[in-house]
């Protein structure tokens, strides 16, 4: 009876996936844990997978970056800042996975930094002249055109650079698990649901470049995801369950499927020869000559675009994104781990993944992505779907990128997507990224008025304040430039303004901590009256230790 009792309790401490699937049937179980590494062919083919899952999501940043830029119709160099962002991305999955948090966590650009990003380039001190618009009065290699964009390029660089530093404090200093008392549930769903709402108007333009071809590439994406979801699609993957099986890179598979039709449509001469004619974007041959252009090595380093500089309106406007990011990734993490058979990941883990997080956003500037990182939340979700939570296959996937950042015919030919292909895929993304901030939501109780009054004024508010700026802005004239500046991007920023109003009512209206959030938010947090944020903050702070 002793004997089956240590085993029983050898059985529940042992860390080793091996042992957790032979003692437990739950099909659930991942195939490989975080320590377990899968042979050499497998791993490469798994981190191969991993990359897929993530390039449709990393490759639309720059894409849409390029707008602020003044760069629409320089295909080249958007294939330099793609390369750019996939170079960075694996440097800072290698750190995450080594030094970091230490779990199969993939790291790449966030798009909580395009939305302040896109706010402070659409200022008139930084709009992009009339002539930038039009193909015909552009000359890419024009020195005045190159300052033009490499300006813009610059003041992102060194203000995100500056904002990364309150990241890497906030997580080195053990700052976070602080921070984390007072963003909840009904702060994080407005601000993250914001960032996909704020951005339909990049997702209409481009879509709207010809509505046939952004259509299907929809409707493609919605046949695989959804109504195919449970039938096997001829991309192979492997688990060790399943042996070589199929699995479902739906956005892929459309984008793939979309740009073959509008080859075929360019080949037969369907779609318009002239840039005037509607349609045109779609056709395959528009930027056809930067894939020749394009170098096959390029090494990125720091300063390419020149030294950075900062902007005080650009550094306050990035820092709302870095918090944001932050409370996204200690998310991430607790679902990585459960996902990947490993324990929760202890306070000091999730410090040093923050902090790391923080100087990726400080090699993403100083190497002049326009962007920082973050933990990409696509391929969280792909290791419940390939039951692979092996460190050793990120590990790869991130020197993968690394690789493939240095490849500039790769970066140049995925700026050859047709316009309308990315703005059908563009619709399904932020369309997700919307849904998927609104789902935080289910982690309080939406039955209480109080909740339900809190996200619906904080979203609200958030897409009237800054629609009333763009149109009046004559009313932010202080007299003082830099002042009317900050208040500018701030308040043109949808997820700053959803998200400071949730956590500014979520924080002083009184309430239960239960209605708040149905999971204890800490330890030293007990269901009791919720007391107004002054007080509530004198209470913890006695708590909070380094």
């Amino acid at each position: 009876m002793d004997e089956q009792n240590n085993d029983q309790l050898k059985t529940k401490t042992d860390k080793s996936c091996k042992v957790h699937r032979t003692t437990d049937m739950d099909k659930n179980k991942p195939a490989y844990c975080v320590t377990d590494v899968p042979p050499w062919y497998l791993c490469i083919f798994l981190a191969v997978q991993h990359y897929l899952t993530a390039f449709s999501g990393i490759i639309s940043i720059p894409l849409i970056l390029s707008e602020g830029l003044c760069l629409q119709h320089d295909s080249l160099t958007q294939s330099l800042l793609i390369n750019n962002i996939f170079f960075v991305s694996g440097i800072c999955t290698v750190m995450q996975v080594i030094f970091g948090v230490r779990l199969p966590i993939l790291q790449g650009g966030t798009f909580a930094l395009v939305t302040p990003a896109m706010a402070v380039l659409s200022t008139p001190q930084w709009k992009c002249p009339a002539w930038t618009q039009n193909a015909t009065l552009v000359n890419t290699s024009s020195p005045v055109f190159i300052e033009e964009w490499q300006t813009r390029m610059r003041v992102l660089q060194g203000s995100i650079m500056v904002a990364s530093v309150l990241q890497i404090l906030v997580g080195f200093s053990g700052f976070i698990g602080f921070l984390m008392r007072f963003i909840g549930p009904l702060t994080i769903a407005p601000t993250v649901s914001l960032l996909g709402l704020s951005l339909y108007t990049s997702a209409g333009d481009k879509a709207g470049s010809h509505w046939g071809i952004s259509a299907m590439t929809t409707a493609l994406i919605i046949l695989f995801s959804q109504y195919l979801r449970l039938n096997p699609l001829p991309v192979p993957a492997y688990s060790k369950t399943k042996k070589l099986h199929t699995s479902k890179f739906y956005i892929l598979l459309g984008l793939a499927i979309s740009w073959l039709v509008c080859h075929l449509l360019t080949v037969f001469d369907v779609l318009p020869s002239d840039p005037a004619h509607y349609g045109y974007l779609a056709r395959t041959d528009v930027k056809g000559d930067v894939v020749s252009e394009a170098s096959w090595f390029r090494l990125p380093y720091p300063g390419q675009w020149g030294t950075p500089t900062v902007n005080l309106a650009a550094v306050v406007g990035l820092l709302a994104g870095i918090i944001c990011s932050m409370a996204e990734s200690v998310g991430d993490y607790h679902a990585c781990a459960r996902l990947a058979g490993a324990p929760p990941p202890p306070k000091h883990a999730i410090s040093r993944g923050i902090g790391i997080e923080g100087i990726g956003c400080l090699l993403a500037g100083a190497f002049g992505t326009g962007n920082g990182t973050t933990s990409f939340s696509e391929n969280v979700a792909a290791l419940g779907i390939t039951k692979v939570g092996s460190r050793a296959v990120i590990l790869l996937s991130g020197l993968f990128m690394i690789l493939l950042g240095m490849l500039g015919k790769i970066g140049a030919i995925f700026t050859t997507i047709p316009t309308p292909v990315t703005g059908g895929m563009f619709l399904i993304m932020f369309g997700v990224i919307a849904a998927a901030g609104i789902s935080n939501l289910q982690f309080t109780d939406m039955n209480s008025s109080r909740n339900i009054f809190v996200f619906g004024f904080s979203v609200f508010s958030a897409l009237a304040i800054p629609d009333w700026i763009t149109r009046n802005p004559e009313f932010l004239e202080t007299g003082v430039k830099e002042v009317d500046q900050v208040l500018r991007v701030l308040l043109t920023t949808h997820m700053f303004v959803g998200g400071s109003l949730g956590f500014f009512l979520d924080n002083t209206i009184p309430g239960k901590l239960t209605q708040r959030t149905v999971t204890e938010v800490s330890a030293g947090l007990r269901e009791t009256n919720f007391r107004p944020f002054k007080t509530f903050f004198k209470a913890t702070l006695t708590k909070f230790k380094l």
